[in-house]
């Protein structure tokens, strides 16, 4: 069983004990605040961040306590982050829905709920609490999943970050004309990470799609050779997590000072 496996298997099992009843749920996505536009954000001619909360990682380990992630999401907003990611997978990533209901409350930004998403019920629970845009990894889906997946996104005003790995995944992506899509460096089967990814698959994604790096963004160097491959924003995690000063990083990685 691979890495991917063996954390969509207990994402499962942590969703079978907290999952509540659809009339419940549906009241709540009612009462949401309105979804804000992920594409408007993450449009422009400079490279976007998106900016994560994330406590540790598969390959990792712990790489940050974040006490408070209502902070932590404000300081990245302030810094210029276009949107904030919220791990909310507990058993490898250490996240939670509250990490995600918290930050939604403190910033003006798009919020990003990034779970491994294999249940219908996930989404409705994304978007009760308060998530505008969800990941969806095409390396996770059947293909009829990826497709009802991306409809159900769409109906609830959602906007999906759809992640891919390889040229047959991307292929795949684009026949749902996404809005978004992510190329994930690193292998979630065997968590190595390949930055030449970015150079073989982001060239391929149309330009009328807001492209994303993910994975191994650690340094203006990373940044710079993301958007060089025609990445539009950059998702960031470790580094700003690890670092001192968010501001400082932020700045650091986008080669301002």
């Amino acid at each position: 069983m691979s890495v991917l496996d063996e954390i969509i298997a207990g994402v499962r099992e942590d969703l079978a004990t907290r999952r509540g009843s659809m009339d419940q749920i549906l009241e709540a996505v009612e009462k949401a605040n309105p979804v804000k536009d992920a594409v408007v954000a993450l449009k422009g001619d400079k490279i976007r961040v998106i900016a994560e909360v994330k406590r540790s990682s598969p390959s990792k380990g712990q790489l940050a306590q974040i006490l408070d992630p209502a902070e932590l999401a404000k300081s990245y907003e302030a810094a210029g982050a276009s949107a904030v990611s919220v791990l909310t997978e507990s058993r490898r990533f250490g996240g939670s829905l509250k990490d995600l209901d918290v930050v939604r409350s403190a910033v003006n930004v798009p919020v990003l709920r990034k779970d491994f998403m294999v249940d219908e019920y996930q989404f409705y629970e994304a978007r009760a609490h308060g998530a505008d845009i969800i990941l969806l990894i095409v390396a996770a889906l059947s293909k009829n999943q990826l497709h009802d997946f991306a409809d159900l996104t769409k109906s609830l005003g959602m906007h999906a970050l759809i992640e891919v790995h390889t040229e047959d995944e991307l292929i795949r992506a684009l026949e749902i004309s996404p809005s978004i899509v992510g190329v994930n460096s690193r292998n979630l089967k065997t968590l190595e990470v390949d930055p030449q990814v970015f150079s073989s698959l982001i060239p391929q994604i149309p330009e009328n799609i807001i492209r994303v790096a993910e994975s191994g963004i650690s340094s203006a160097d990373d940044v710079g050779f993301a958007k060089k491959c025609g990445a539009n924003a950059v998702l960031v995690g470790e580094t700003l997590v690890k670092g001192s000063d968010v501001a400082l990083t932020m700045r650091t990685l986008l080669a301002q000072g």
